[in-house]
C-alpha cells in the first residue's frame, strides 16, 4: 500500500536521458486523467532527490541513464523511499536486466517499443501491487540462467572498457596486477569469450553489466 489519497492522480517521477523520448512519454501519460508526472531527471543521480522532494507513486526509469543507472537508482529507492513503486522502461530488453531489476526491487520492466496504453497501465498495475513484465522478456531470462560474473570480476570488466591497461585497472580498484590478470581471465572464460574487448561486449548484450 502506498497510502495515495482516494481520487487523487497517480503521482509519476519521470527518467530518461532523451529529451525527445522524455517530453513525449510525459506528454502521453499526462492525457490519462488519473496519472500525473510530477518530475522529469535526465540523469540517474538526480533520480533519488528527485524522488524525495516529489514523493511520487511511481518511478519510470531508463536503465542507461548518465551518471547512476536506473538499475541503482532503483536500489535507492527501494531503500530511502519504499512507498515509491519502481517500473524499468528500456530499450535494451537483455535477460540479465530483468534479473537485476527485480533484485534491485523493481516492480515492473517493460520495453520502450510497446505501445502508451500498455504503459499507463503498467503503472496502475505496479501501484495496485502487482509485478508487470514483458512476456518474451520473462521467458527469455528463465532460460538465460543467472549471472556466471562475480561482483569483483564484474567490477574488473567494467572498469577495463576504454583500452584501460592492467596497471590502469589495478591502480583504479586497488588491487594488484595478477589478481586483475585472473580476474579477466575468469570472465572471460565465463563469458566463452576470447578476449577482455569481447568478454565484455558479451556481458554487457547479456545485460550482466
Amino acid at each position: 500500500m502506498t497510502g495515495r489519497p482516494t481520487g487523487r492522480p497517480i503521482r509519476v517521477l519521470l527518467a530518461e536521458d532523451q529529451g525527445m523520448m522524455r517530453g513525449a512519454l510525459a506528454l502521453l501519460l499526462g492525457m490519462e486523467d488519473d496519472i500525473e508526472v510530477v518530475a522529469q531527471v535526465a540523469a540517474g543521480d538526480a533520480i533519488l532527490d528527485a524522488a524525495l522532494a516529489h514523493r511520487p507513486d511511481v518511478a519510470l526509469l531508463d536503465i542507461e541513464l548518465p551518471g547512476r543507472s536506473g538499475l541503482d537508482a532503483a536500489a535507492d529507492l527501494r531503500d530511502r523511499v519504499p512507498g515509491c513503486r519502481v517500473l524499468i522502461l528500456t530499450t535494451f530488453g537483455r535477460p540479465g536486466y530483468l534479473r537485476r531489476a527485480m533484485e534491485a526491487g523493481a516492480t515492473g520492466f517493460l520495453v520502450k517499443d510497446g505501445p502508451v496504453e500498455e504503459l499507463a497501465t503498467a503503472v496502475r498495475r505496479v501501484l495496485a501491487g502487482e509485478t508487470v513484465v514483458d512476456p518474451a522478456l520473462a521467458t527469455a531470462a528463465l532460460s538465460a540462467g543467472p549471472n556466471p560474473l562475480t561482483t569483483r570480476e564484474s567490477d574488473v570488466l567494467k572498469a577495463s572498457a576504454d583500452g584501460a591497461t592492467v596497471a590502469d585497472i589495478a591502480a583504479g580498484l586497488h588491487l594488484s596486477e595478477s589478481t586483475v590478470r585472473n580476474y579477466l581471465s575468469s570472465a572471460i572464460g565465463k563469458t566463452g569469450t576470447r578476449n577482455r574487448t569481447e568478454a565484455l561486449r558479451e556481458a554487457r548484450h547479456q545485460g550482466w553489466l
